[in-house]
């Protein structure tokens, strides 16, 4: 140990008593995230992405809004193994009304560490402009919040490590990002953005158990197929029970979008869908049934609500 620091020593002896609990095999050891291991050079010749996440007042981005945004770049090369991350973007924005008590439980941030604060949309423009894509850890709840205020975020295609990753196939036990993050060994503090931002690039680097390629490559994938999403307009009430059990959502309309059933499918699915459709659903043949093909240029848009 001559030559080390007292808290190095410290840490190398937890860590050979993690190793030793470990071994005894009835034991398992989650360590604090510490991506120091991920090079802080940048490589931008290579492409580089952008993790994303945002803190709100609420769920509905049509009354609620962001208290915070924080964005993570991450180069990565051909074969999506993570080269390095750069510095955050973080900011806190006054959402002009209180901060409801259940998202300060949530997220520990307050009326007064917001008060006044505001995101400069040309900052965010910067940022965030020559990203290849954006990733968000549940991109159907983060890309309307944040293509209501910063119009940079509609020209960007987009993916998401919480639907795009077959998690479950991979071994998982559940597809959160405390729950990954448990699966790899680690824990981290969650429920702030850019501690929630430094944990996905951390799970999206490492290698997938099963498939043993990084979850990077297996998110962007899924997210370069395109999808159709199949709309069982005017479905009779009586299959409800069985849409839902076919994995169909139900929209009411009330966004401005289609008042349906629907269910996003690959290509090499979708006359199956409508067979499915026309023979079960609508017993006829000759119905017209819309699909709408969707990109990550327009996945989890309000556009294609």
């Amino acid at each position: 140990m001559t030559g080390l620091a007292a808290g190095d020593c410290v840490r190398l002896e937890f860590e050979r008593m993690a190793n030793l609990l470990e071994a005894a095999g009835d034991f398992r050891i989650l360590r604090r995230l510490n991506p120091s291991w991920i090079s802080t050079a940048s490589h931008r010749s290579t492409p580089f992405g952008i993790f994303l996440d945002v803190e709100t007042t609420g769920l509905d981005p049509m009354r609620d809004t962001v208290i915070e945004l924080a964005m993570l770049p991450f180069d990565y090369t051909s074969d999506c193994d993570i080269l390095s991350v750069g510095e955050p973007f973080a900011r806190l924005r006054d959402p002009g009304v209180p901060i409801p008590p259940l998202v300060t439980a949530l997220t520990g941030i307050t009326d007064e560490m917001v008060a006044g604060a505001s995101i400069n949309p040309a900052e965010v423009t910067a940022f965030a402009d020559n990203a290849a894509v954006v990733v968000a850890h549940n991109a159907q709840f983060d890309r309307p919040f944040c293509e209501k205020l910063w119009p940079i975020f509609a020209t960007k295609p987009w993916a998401c490590s919480f639907r795009e990753v077959e998690w479950a196939n991979e071994g998982f036990e559940g597809a959160k990002l405390c729950h990954l993050a448990a699966g790899h060994g680690f824990f981290f503090d969650g429920h702030r953005a850019a501690d929630d931002c430094r944990a996905g690039v951390e799970i999206l680097a490492r290698k997938l158990p099963t498939s043993g390629r990084t979850g990077l490559a297996a998110l962007l994938e899924s997210a370069r197929c395109p999808r159709f999403r199949v709309r069982a307009v005017k479905a009779p009430y009586v299959f409800r029970s069985l849409l839902k059990s076919k994995g169909y959502r139900w929209s009411d309309g009330n966004d401005g979008g289609t008042r349906a059933w629907f269910i996003d499918v690959e290509e090499s699915d979708l006359e199956a869908e409508f067979s499915f459709l026309r023979r079960e659903v609508y017993g006829r043949d000759d119905i017209h049934i819309d699909a709408q093909k969707i990109t990550a240029w327009d996945r989890y848009s309000e556009r294609c609500r």
